[in-house]
C-alpha cells in the first residue's frame, strides 16, 4: 500500500496494491501490519456499508463522544468525499480536503477522530464502505452545515443543483455553532 500526505494533518490517501487480469482483481484493504509500518496503529470496530443515489450528499457528521476515526473507500460508483478538521490545535483546523473515491481506482482515505465527514454521490449510484475505530453513538452526533460559507467546501455539484438532504443534514449546524475538539 501506498500512504500519501494531504493538505490536512494526519489524514491520508491510501492506494492499495491492486493485482488483476482477465477473471477479476485481488486487494487487501486492511492489514494490521501494513498500517502499523506506516505509523498508523489503529483498533477498528464496526464496518458499515451504505448505498445511495445520484445527487444526495450525506454529511458532514461526526461525533463528540466515542470519537471515530474512519477509513472509507467505495466499492460500486464514485463519490465526492470531504473531511473538515475540527482540532482546535491542528495547524490544519478549519481547513477543508476533498477528493474523489471511484470503485475502480481502489483508492481508500483515512481521517483520524477529530473530522466531520461526508460524501457526494457523482454515480447513478454508490456504494461507501467504512471501518470506524469506536461504535456509533448517536446521542453525541452532530452535523455540521454541507454548505457552510465559513468551511466553503466547494462541492463538485451536478449540473449545479442542490443535492439531496436528509432532514438531520438540512438541518446542520453553521461552524459557529458547532462543538469543536481540543
Amino acid at each position: 500500500m501506498i500512504f500519501e500526505s494531504t493538505p490536512l494533518e494526519d489524514v491520508l490517501v491510501i492506494r492499495p496494491a491492486v493485482f488483476g487480469d482477465e477473471r477479476g482483481f485481488f486487494m487487501e484493504s486492511w492489514n494490521d501490519r501494513g498500517f502499523a509500518e506506516a505509523g498508523l496503529d489503529i483498533r477498528f470496530v464496526q464496518d458499515n456499508h451504505s448505498r445511495s443515489s445520484r445527487g444526495i450528499l450525506r454529511g458532514m457528521h461526526y461525533q463528540t463522544e466515542q470519537v471515530q476515526g474512519k477509513l472509507v473507500r467505495v466499492t460500486a460508483g464514485a463519490v465526492y468525499d470531504v473531511v473538515v478538521d475540527l482540532r482546535q490545535g491542528s495547524p490544519s483546523f478549519g481547513q477543508w480536503f476533498g477528493l474523489e473515491l471511484r470503485a475502480e481506482e481502489h483508492t481508500m482515505l483515512w481521517m483520524p477522530p477529530g473530522f466531520a465527514h461526508g460524501f457526494y454521490v457523482l454515480s447513478d449510484s454508490a456504494d461507501f464502505l467504512y471501518k470506524t475505530s469506536d461504535y456509533y453513538h448517536p446521542e453525541s452526533e452532530v452535523s455540521l452545515r454541507w454548505d457552510d460559507p465559513v468551511v466553503g467546501i466547494d462541492w463538485p455539484l451536478l449540473d449545479g443543483e442542490a443535492p439531496i438532504l436528509s432532514n438531520k443534514d438540512a438541518a446542520g449546524l453553521s461552524w459557529d455553532a458547532i462543538p469543536l475538539f481540543d
